[in-house]
């Protein structure tokens, strides 16, 4: 054994060795992780071809290793760690020989590429990274981030360490609006860190909430890191649950755990969203209370006056809180009491199947001890209740075919409790509300008569709603009815909209906002996955990037506003009408709908079309799609790149002797802290896509396949990773802000800033570790 340790040790330390100085090469990292695993395995080869690598193995021959067997220790669970004593048997690294390896490694590689780039279920989830980036880079590329700094600022200036909490703030609002951790970090470097030094802010805080906040976009949703690990998160899930299903003697993981092992990329996006916003309050914190407490690094700043209309405390208080709140507190107590709700009648032609038993009783003794050991008694007694009575009614009802009788019974009997209000027009009502009482509360002073108007339309809208509009009405008959008051609530709402958009913070946070909530509601209501999801936000984007350009040059925007009404329109039309025209019988209303909707779509795609035009006269679109293309191909080679090098790991049997380390650890808490501190430190010589193609999947099996909740897991993994854009010395926040901050700020500032930051980072995975509710707490109430 050379230098007294295990073959397979010198192996790890080889690749390690050859990873490390691949990056401090200055190749490009794909490059330099897929040389490194070419490198790496030919110094193991040779040392091993030279008798210098020497594994002691199990012995499984032995009578020792048999009598575990033979005691019911599950073979997966014997290891050189947990029984240390077991006898060994000397062999090469390779047994069959480097060439054979090499030659798995060949042919691996290949259906790796072609399982997880090319052709598997996840390349289409990894379709919105691309998405998700051209998103953030034409976003970043309109100058969005200027005036929200400028506003922002405007409006914490006055506060003590206002400015440091407007960055804050702004980095939370690109993060979820972008994404993009170099553009965000560079673009605040450039146009804050000058403003914050000239009001004597201390360097060392500037310099570290800009780089801390900047790194949001890496656990707000979309967040491209959860992109990445979600693709991969599944399938460890999946794959350790049916592991740790058999070891507990159960056929399947459905039957182990009662429910399937499956974690969706959108379910981490619901499960991220509190995480990141209190990582953004922490930051916030910090910066308010370093100030309280120097005052004279973090002073307040008055920078210059807003050009909205004065508004008094009372008419805000009225307006912009009161009748916002009373609007939403009457619709829900008006959909408790059933006077809003649902008016659909749609009765499917298929009964129900009847529901099985919470758990499958119907399990080997040993699967049996498993479940009651993981559900407990109760649970257990609970699922095999359940089971006689489901077969003392005759066993489980199957599906069934529903007679014309049956269906016309059943859809009388929705008809009958349907609620007199429907819940489209209520929540319309309640949008166009709040854009009558925001811009009461925005201009106290304007001409109420109009907003008057608008309001008394909502009322008249809810009373034809009410007297004139059944359940069995066809949706044309209920659009003619409301043609009246809508036209009256639509001549308040466009004199509202008119106001909204004098007033300054509107106006520049209003446009992202509206796209932020058409992604991620659209992600987090499970109405789509994320990949339509991320087309859509690209497309807004690029219309709110060409709007945003029509107006710099005084030219008119009404194509762009046109077009996004369109896609609204378009969206209404979809949900109330049916376009379907293959069916036997299509009604005349279906046939209008169908060809209006068409001409939707067609005139939203001129108006797409339209705004890469004038970005692409404009020069913005033309770098936004190279720059795209750079960051997708970075990420993919480093995928395939990365999927070599865990080959190369597998190949000398370095993936196993990791996890069966791991596993030699009776407490999961343990193996869980210690795959934590080893990702933290990791961070500081390592790029999170390096860490989560080649170290994420060695580990992954082992924490994946305990009993914590994954998407709990998943989320600490995010965040950890947060930290490594910011940890020293390889941070990349910290070379992003180096290479635009003044001369004044030294390296030394960036470091010292930052520090403060990566505890807060360390104190808020002990919150999420302390109180894993605040990760579960979103999808367990949306369904996720």
């Amino acid at each position: 054994m050379l230098f007294g340790l295990d073959g397979v040790e010198i192996g790890l330390i080889i690749v390690f060795l050859t990873l490390f100085s691949a990056i401090l090469s200055g190749f490009p990292v794909a490059f330099a992780i897929g040389g490194a695993g070419i490198i790496s395995f030919g110094i193991i080869a040779a040392l091993d071809s030279a008798g210098l690598l020497i594994h002691q193995a199990i012995d499984q021959s032995s009578d020792a290793y048999s009598a575990l067997i033979a005691g019911g220790v599950p073979e997966k669970a014997i290891s050189v760690f947990r029984y240390p004593d077991l006898p060994r048997l000397d062999q090469a690294l390779f047994p069959r020989g480097w060439e054979y390896a090499m030659d798995r490694n060949l042919s691996f590689i290949v259906n790796r590429i072609n399982e997880r780039v090319i052709a598997g279920q996840s390349i289409e989830t990894l379709l919105a990274v691309l998405m998700f980036v051209l998103m953030g880079i034409v976003l970043e590329r309109s100058k969005i981030a200027n005036d929200l700094l400028t506003t922002m600022a405007r409006v914490f200036g006055p506060l003590p360490g206002g400015l440091a909490v407007s960055i804050v703030v702004v980095g939370a609002f690109l993060a979820a609006s972008t994404g993009i951790v170099g553009a965000t970090v560079v673009t605040m470097g450039l146009l804050a860190l000058p403003t914050m030094l000239r009001n004597n802010y201390s360097p060392e805080l500037a310099t570290g909430v800009i780089a801390a906040s900047g790194t949001l976009g890496q656990i707000i949703p979309p967040s491209i890191v959860i992109v990445l690990l979600g693709t991969l998160a599944g399938d460890l899930y999946s794959a350790a649950q049916e592991e740790r299903a058999v070891l507990a003697g159960c056929t399947d993981a459905l039957t182990y755990l009662g429910k399937p092992a499956v974690v969706s990329v959108g379910t981490l996006f619901q499960a991220a969203l509190v995480p990141g916003i209190l990582l953004a309050g922490l930051y916030a914190a910090y910066a308010f209370g370093y100030a309280m407490l120097n005052p004279e690094k973090a002073p307040a700043v008055e920078l210059g006056t807003s050009t909205s209309e004065p508004v008094t405390r009372g008419e805000a208080f009225t307006w912009l809180l009161g009748v916002p709140v009373a609007l939403i507190v009457v619709a829900v107590l008006l959909g408790q009491i059933g006077l809003v709700g649902t008016q659909a009648t749609d009765v499917s032609s298929f009964s129900d199947q009847s529901e099985s038993a919470s758990l499958r009783t119907q399990v080997s003794p040993q699967c049996q001890e498993s479940m009651i050991e993981l559900h407990g008694q109760i649970a257990w007694d609970a699922a095999v209740a359940e089971q006689a009575a489901i077969e003392a009614s005759g066993g489980v009802q199957q599906s069934v075919a529903r007679s014309a009788e049956q269906i016309e019974a059943l859809r009388t009997a929705k008809i009958a409790v349907a609620a007199p209000i429907g819940l489209g027009i209520a929540t319309l009502t309640v949008i166009f509300g709040l854009i009558l009482a925001f811009a009461r509360g925005v201009s106290p002073s304007a001409n109420p008569r109009r907003l008057q108007i608008g309001a008394a339309g909502l009322v008249l809208g809810l009373l034809v709603d009410w007297l004139f509009i059944a359940p069995t009405t066809s949706s044309g008959a209920t659009v003619i009815a409301m043609l009246i008051p809508w036209a009256i609530t639509l001549y308040g709402v466009i004199f509202a909209m008119g106001i909204l958009s004098r007033n300054e913070l509107l106006r520049v946070v209003f446009p992202p906002l509206i796209l932020i909530v058409a992604v991620l509601g659209s992600i987090l209501g499970g109405i789509t996955n994320p990949t339509p999801a991320a087309a859509l936000g690209a497309a807004g984007a690029i219309m709110l990037a060409a709007y945003r350009r029509l107006a710099e040059e005084d030219r008119s925007p009404k194509v762009i506003l046109w077009s996004t009404l369109a896609v609204v329109l378009l969206i209404l039309v979809g949900v109330n009408f049916d376009l379907r025209i293959n069916t036997e019988s299509v009604s005349a209303e279906s046939w209008i709908a169908f060809f209006f909707a068409n001409a939707l779509w067609l005139y939203a795609l001129f108006g797409l079309l339209f705004s890469c035009w004038v970005l692409f006269k404009a020069g913005v679109l033309t770098p936004a799609v190279r720059e795209t293309a750079k960051v997708t191909s970075m990420v993919f080679t480093i995928l395939i790149a990365s999927q070599l090098l865990n080959l190369v790991v597998i190949s000398f049997g370095g993936e196993h002797y990791i996890q069966d380390f791991l596993r030699s650890f009776d407490n999961v808490w343990t193996v869980f802290i210690i795959v934590m501190i080893v990702l933290f430190v990791l961070g500081f010589v390592l790029d999170f896509l390096e860490i989560i193609y080649i170290v994420v999947p060695i580990v992954g099996p082992v924490i994946y396949g305990a009993h914590f909740d994954p998407k709990w897991v998943t989320i600490m993994i995010a965040v950890n990773l947060q930290t490594s854009f910011l940890t020293p010395p390889f941070g990349f926040a910290l070379f992003y802000l180096r290479g635009v901050a003044p001369k004044e700020v030294t390296t030394g500032h960036i470091y010292r800033g930052v520090i403060p930051f990566v505890l807060i980072q360390v104190f808020g995975l002990l919150l999420l570790a302390l109180f894993p509710g605040i990760v579960t707490i979103v999808p367990n109430l949306l369904g996720g």
